[in-house]
């Protein structure tokens, strides 16, 4: 059976700013700028929401509403994008398939992992799932100290509404056969795609529940309306997509240039495991691409490389490679080609659901020009000077030609 889970952190700006000041905890607090300031709502806390306050909502407004002691505050960029990073290294522990829906939300695919983590007193399936999310959100907080709530269905749309029937820091599974039961009776609004136009459109025609749409719409109102209720009777008959699609970052890269500590690494997680090696040395070249674009941009270069993969079974393999210093894609990809013959004799020949590129051990680059001066130095600079002017995407270098990823070069 399918199970999605979406993992929605919990205001989840307020709660970072808590963790940073503790003092904050228990007070109405409002994230987005300062009272009666120009901008928007970023998060609110719980406390202020009960005062009508929402995300997205004007500071003009939003401080109207708000009680005279809300703290407000106008946020730090660069500050909670490390914590949506933890965040996500804890869901990885429990399922290889994760992807980002933005920063404070997340999917996972737990479709199949029933055996897995089945215990004595699990009655069935459902109860196992269930289970397992409710340690997943508990070793969130207990790990990186955010709240979390979390629902569980057979389709995205099922598990993103039961998400906010879990606030806060709550799980809610539906079952499979029980979607018709826990929809039918929801406003249409907390239908994903109904926005307030809609919402006024159907509520004109006398629709106000999900079963009053599709089961007493009139003949007018049901052409009006259609394509929405197709799409809400597939999900009450247990029929919606589990399909991820392309993933949105959850945050964007930090690179400021000349800072050496740490790493710098780049990994895709896929829905469909790859089973083809070809396509595996396919995003490897994307994703060396993509560290070593992100070493130039900072002026550095780095003298190890670490590969990542992990496989169907859950199990992670990771190895590293120190030589001379480069930002090269040619070189840095003849590593990484020696790294994947080691790695994947280890995994056993089995689907491949994740891998991972780190450059660490970083240096300045210094503007030093290498003899004898190469062709892939010339062409990373013009592409790198492609993408100055027109964004990363705009260049990007070609498929991979059979096994060998550094005839990309040729």
């Amino acid at each position: 059976m399918r199970w999605v889970c979406c993992l929605d952190l919990d205001t989840f700006f307020v709660s970072v700013e808590r963790l940073l000041d503790p003092s904050l905890e228990g007070q109405p607090v409002i994230v987005g700028g300062r009272r009666g300031g120009p901008g928007v709502v970023t998060a609110c806390s719980y406390e202020v929401r009960a005062h009508g306050v929402r995300s997205g909502m004007s500071m003009r407004e939003a401080s109207q509403l708000a009680p005279v002691e809300t703290v407000f505050l106008s946020g730090r960029h660069g500050i909670y994008a490390p914590y949506a990073q933890k965040v996500r290294a804890v869901l990885e522990r429990y399922t290889p398939v994760v992807q980002a829906a933005s920063i404070d939300e997340f999917y996972l695919d737990f479709t199949g992992t029933e055996r897995l983590y089945r215990r004595p007193g699990d009655h069935d399936g459902a109860a196992t799932i269930e289970r397992t999310i409710r340690h997943m959100r508990e070793t969130i907080f207990d790990e990186v100290g955010l709240p979390a709530s979390a629902g569980v269905g057979g389709s995205r749309i099922v598990a993103k509404i039961a998400s906010g029937r879990a606030k806060p820091a709550g799980v809610h599974l539906v079952r499979h056969g029980a979607e018709g039961a826990f929809l039918r009776p929801l406003p249409v609004r907390k239908f994903p795609g109904i926005g307030p136009r809609a919402e006024a459109q159907m509520q004109a025609e006398g629709l106000f529940t999900l079963h009053e749409l599709v089961a007493e719409s009139t003949p007018l109102a049901r052409e009006r309306f259609a394509r929405t209720i197709a799409v809400v009777e597939r999900e009450m008959h247990g029929q919606g997509s589990a399909r991820f699609g392309r993933e949105r970052p959850a945050f964007r890269e930090h690179d400021p240039v000349g800072q050496r500590v740490g790493s710098i690494s780049n990994e895709r997680t896929f829905f469909a495991a790859l089973d083809d090696e070809q396509r595996v040395l396919d995003q490897l070249l994307g994703l060396t691409e993509r560290v070593c674009w992100r070493a130039r941009k900072r002026g550095l270069r780095a003298r190890t490389v670490s590969l990542k993969l992990r496989t169907t079974d859950f199990h992670t393999v990771q190895r590293s490679s120190t030589g001379p210093a480069t930002a090269e894609e040619k070189e840095m990809l003849a590593r990484v080609q020696s790294l994947y013959r080691k790695v994947r004799a280890r995994a056993a020949g089995l689907p491949v659901r994740l891998v991972g590129i780190a450059l660490s051990n970083l240096v300045d680059d210094g503007g030093q020009l290498f003899l004898p001066f190469t062709q892939t130095k010339r062409v990373a600079a013009a592409v790198d000077a492609i993408r100055g002017k027109c964004g990363y995407d705009a260049v990007r270098l070609g498929a991979v030609a059979k096994k060998d990823v550094t005839r990309a070069f040729e």
